[in-house]
């Protein structure tokens, strides 16, 4: 059948709307969610789906959003779901969007308004040549644009408007699901997986176009604490233990081949990328990151292992480190399921798109999703430069995103 023509207007208003609201998420806090902004976003997203007549639509007490789009078939179907998270990356502010939309895109550099030291560039950023022509919308430079879920959000948000603007498409029930704080690993927290009640899920939370990606890092995260002795420094000799120098001990102790910025591929990481404290006491944060979940255990024995010498270098120094589980590699699960992944890479071949089964080099939802028995691939959602004031979004991808939806929707139909 012939897909019905989604509504790129709308998408992109829905887009702007919710990149405006700040949702950037807080890992300093124990709330869920971690930012009052995500509450915020939710009740607009929660009047949305109200106004498409969604009765059951609601927002729960941790903020989470979730709707159901009845079946419209004869006969039964798995039920499926769609996710996307609502928070930003806490690596750069979300306050104060100001989106810059480019229709027809004509190529070249893009000099960001708002800070002319922001440039895009086509040396730093190839997929720019892709976007020749299309719709592209950028940051200010001085924020984040929020693609990274907003592009996932407005996609899927374009998703439910169509099916049921066109009851031709034959669907089994539809999960409808927004999640908070997945930038700091809690996104599936407060999710009732037996309410979600669905055989498989997707998420539109991955980069450009045609991507469906099927393995992910498994994730812990360290915290080093280092105690030292503060005293005025005047009066200091043989007396203070600083811990500022002894965390520079311990990090030039980290093999730099294990470094985010030495690695890639399928190699995993040790990734220092917080650091708070003072002569008395530095709090460090540290991401571990491998596919393969055992080398984790592995990584925690490192960090250990220098923090035990680094005690031994500075004397007086205490060193403890704190390993936190955080997330596991999708591709362990989705093995229980494999129509998930099959039904994504058949609908991209349905409608004449080469699938690229891909690997992340990070998490999502899916993740977590997957490991407690939802299945859940990722799937392209339009971003690119995620995480940055260079941060773009493409609303063409956006689209063909929402057409993909579109088709895995009918191929689910047609399943008893």
């Amino acid at each position: 059948m012939t897909l019905p023509t989604i509504n790129r207007s709308r998408m992109l208003e829905n887009f702007l709307t919710y990149v405006k609201v700040d949702t950037t998420a807080k890992d300093d806090t124990d709330h869920y969610p971690s930012s009052p902004g995500q509450l915020e976003l939710g009740k607009i997203l929660l009047r949305q789906l109200q106004e498409l007549g969604l009765s059951d639509a609601h927002q729960d007490e941790y903020g989470i959003v979730m709707a159901t789009i009845p079946s419209n078939l004869e006969t039964s179907a798995p039920t499926i779901a769609f996710n996307s998270h609502v928070d930003t990356s806490p690596e750069t502010t979300g306050a104060n969007v100001k989106p810059h939309v480019i229709e027809s895109y004509a190529g070249g550099d893009i000099v960001l308004s708002g800070d002319s030291s922001k440039v895009i560039t086509e040396s730093q950023c190839p997929e720019l040549k892709d976007a020749i022509g299309k719709t592209i919308i950028t940051t200010d430079g001085t924020t984040l644009l929020g693609g990274d879920d907003k592009a996932g959000v407005a996609i899927i948000m374009e998703l439910a408007a169509t099916l049921l603007e066109n009851p031709e498409v034959p669907r089994g029930e539809i999960r409808v699901l927004f999640t908070c704080d997945e930038e700091i690993g809690r996104g599936p927290k407060h999710v009732d997986i037996e309410q979600v009640n669905a055989v498989a899920c997707y998420t539109f939370d991955g980069g450009g176009q045609n991507d469906v990606d099927v393995e992910t890092f498994s994730a812990d995260g360290a915290l080093v604490k280092i105690q030292g002795v503060n005293i005025h420094p005047a009066i200091a000799k043989d007396k203070m233990i600083n811990a500022v120098r002894a965390t520079a001990d311990f990090l030039q102790r980290l093999p730099a081949e294990l470094s985010p910025e030495r690695t890639d591929g399928r190699d995993g990481f040790l990734h220092p990328y917080v650091i708070d404290g003072g002569v008395a006491e530095v709090n460090l944060k540290v991401l571990l990151r491998s596919f393969d979940t055992s080398e984790l255990s592995t990584f925690a024995e490192l960090l250990k292992k220098c923090a035990a010498e680094t005690e031994q270098a500075c004397a007086g120094t205490s060193v403890e480190v704190e390993v936190t589980k955080q997330y596991r590699n999708m591709a362990d699960g989705l093995e229980k399921e494999p129509r998930a992944a099959e039904f994504a890479l058949q609908a991209h071949r349905n409608l004449g798109r080469e699938p690229n089964q891909s690997i992340i080099r990070g998490g999502t939802d899916g993740s977590q999703f997957t490991e407690r028995g939802l299945p859940t691939p990722n799937l392209s959602s339009g971003q690119h430069n995620i995480h940055s004031p260079l941060e773009w979004a493409c609303l063409d991808e956006m689209v063909a995103a929402c057409e993909i939806g579109l088709e895995i929707v009918r191929l689910w139909s047609e399943t008893d």
